[in-house]
C-alpha cells in the first residue's frame, strides 16, 4: 500500500483523531461527559472574524488573531478547520503567502488541530480591486477565484496550473493536512466544473500522501467527481427545515462509506429553519446561531463535519447578510453568541462542560449588517 492510501485508510479507521490529539474522554461520565464515544473529525470554517473572503484573510494576515481564534477553536476540543487560500494574493506575493501558510500550519498543530486547505473557491463574484478591498459589512463580497473569464478559457490555466504545482510541492505529504481540496462547490456543469476537473488532474499529478478532495455541495454531487480520483467524500447542508432529514442524511452518508471505503464529511452546516435553504425567508429568531439544533443529530451519528463559522460574523453569502443574518460561536474577545451552542459542539469530543461569557449582541463594527435592528 502506497503512503498516500494508507493515510487515506488511517482517516478512514478515525487515524486523523489521534493525530489531532483525542482528549480520551470515550466512555467517561464525570464533569458532564457522556458514554458516547468523541466524532473524529469535529471543526469548524473559519476566516477571521473581519475577513470577508480569503484574499482579505491573507493579504492582511495577522499572527496574532490567527494564534487567538486557533485557541478559541482548542476550548471547543476541535481537532480540524477548513479554509481556503487566495489565489489571487499568491498572485501578488507568493512568498509572502507561503509565509502565512506555514505559519497557520504550525499554530494549527500546536493545539492539536488539523487543516482541510481548499486552493480555489466557486463561490462570490469576480475579484475587482475594489471587491478585494471592500470591508463594509453592507457591500463586501465572497470571491471566486478565479475569476469566470479565466475559468471559462483554457488558454488562461496555466497560472492556476502553477498555484497548484506551487502549493503541492509544498504540501503534498504534509501531516497536518486532513485533505486538499481543488475548489468549493465548482458545481455541476459549465466553466467552473471544466476549470475543476483540471485543477484536479494537476494536483493529482503532484499527489503525495494527503488525500485530494472536492467541496461538494451534496452525496450526489460528490458522486459526480468520482472519477477525478477524489478520496474524500464531502457534502453541504446548512439549513434544512429540521433533524429528521438530518438523520436519514447522515445515515446515507455511513452508507456511501461503507460502500466506497472512502470517508464522508459533512463539511458545511449551520441550523434548522422553517423554511429550507439560503433564498428562504427568515422567521423570527432563525437570523441567529442555533447549532443545538443539529449538533447532537450529528454527534449521535459520528459524522465527521465543520460548522460554519468559528467566529461570530455576518453570513459569507451575501444573499443572507441581507436578510440579517449572523453566523459564529466566538466573539473576538472570547465571549460566545451562545453557551448551549457552545457547550453542544464541545460534547462532540465526549465533554460538554464550557464556561464563558455569553454575549448575543451584534459586533459593533458589523453594525451596519444588522438589518433587524437590535434583533436580540
Amino acid at each position: 500500500m502506497t503512503a498516500r492510501y494508507a493515510r487515506r485508510e488511517f482517516l478512514r479507521a478515525g487515524g486523523a483523531a489521534g493525530l489531532a490529539g483525542l482528549t480520551g474522554l470515550a466512555g467517561c461520565t464525570a464533569g458532564g461527559r457522556s458514554h458516547d464515544p468523541p466524532v473524529d473529525i469535529r471543526g469548524a470554517l473559519y476566516l477571521p472574524t473581519r475577513a470577508y473572503n480569503t484574499y482579505q484573510m491573507w493579504h492582511g494576515y495577522d499572527r496574532s488573531v490567527i494564534e487567538r481564534d486557533l485557541e478559541y477553536a482548542s476550548r471547543l476540543n476541535l481537532n480540524a478547520i477548513r479554509t481556503w487560500l487566495s489565489y489571487e494574493h499568491w498572485q501578488e506575493s507568493p512568498n509572502e503567502h507561503a509565509a502565512a501558510i506555514a505559519h497557520f500550519l504550525s499554530a494549527a498543530e500546536e493545539r492539536g488541530i488539523n487543516v482541510l486547505f481548499g486552493l480555489f473557491e466557486g463561490v462570490g463574484v469576480d475579484a475587482t480591486p475594489e471587491r478585494l478591498a471592500d470591508r463594509n459589512p453592507r457591500s463586501a463580497r465572497a470571491i471566486r477565484s478565479p475569476a469566470l473569464s479565466v475559468a471559462r478559457d483554457p488558454e488562461q490555466w496555466d497560472e492556476p496550473r502553477e498555484f497548484v504545482r506551487w502549493f503541492m510541492d509544498h504540501h503534498r505529504s504534509d501531516d497536518r493536512l486532513l485533505g486538499i481540496e481543488v475548489m468549493n462547490e465548482p458545481g455541476w456543469l459549465g466553466a467552473q466544473k471544466a476549470f475543476a476537473r483540471e485543477m484536479f488532474a494537476v494536483m493529482n499529478g503532484e499527489a503525495g500522501s494527503v488525500p485530494l478532495t472536492v467541496g461538494s455541495t451534496s452525496l450526489a454531487n460528490d458522486a459526480d467527481y468520482a472519477d477525478w480520483g477524489s478520496e474524500l467524500h464531502q457534502f453541504h447542508y446548512n439549513f434544512p427545515n429540521n433533524a429528521g432529514i438530518y438523520r436519514r442524511l447522515l445515515a446515507e452518508a455511513e452508507d456511501v462509506s461503507k460502500t466506497t471505503g472512502k470517508p464522508s464529511w459533512l463539511t458545511e452546516w449551520q441550523r434548522t429553519r422553517s423554511g429550507s435553504g439560503f433564498a428562504a425567508p427568515i422567521s423570527g429568531d432563525e437570523w441567529q446561531p442555533n447549532y443545538e439544533t443539529l449538533a447532537p443529530t450529528i454527534r449521535k451519528a459520528g459524522t465527521g463535519n465543520f460548522f460554519w463559522s468559528l467566529m461570530v460574523k455576518p453570513a459569507y453569502v451575501l444573499v443572507q447578510r441581507r436578510k440579517g443574518v449572523l453566523s459564529g460561536v466566538f466573539h473576538e474577545d472570547g465571549a460566545v453568541w451562545d453557551l448551549g451552542d457552545a457547550r453542544a459542539l464541545k460534547a462532540m469530543s465526549g465533554d460538554r462542560t464550557f464556561e464563558a461569557r455569553e454575549r448575543k449582541e451584534w459586533p459593533e463594527w458589523a453594525a451596519a449588517a444588522n438589518t433587524r435592528g437590535n434583533g436580540q
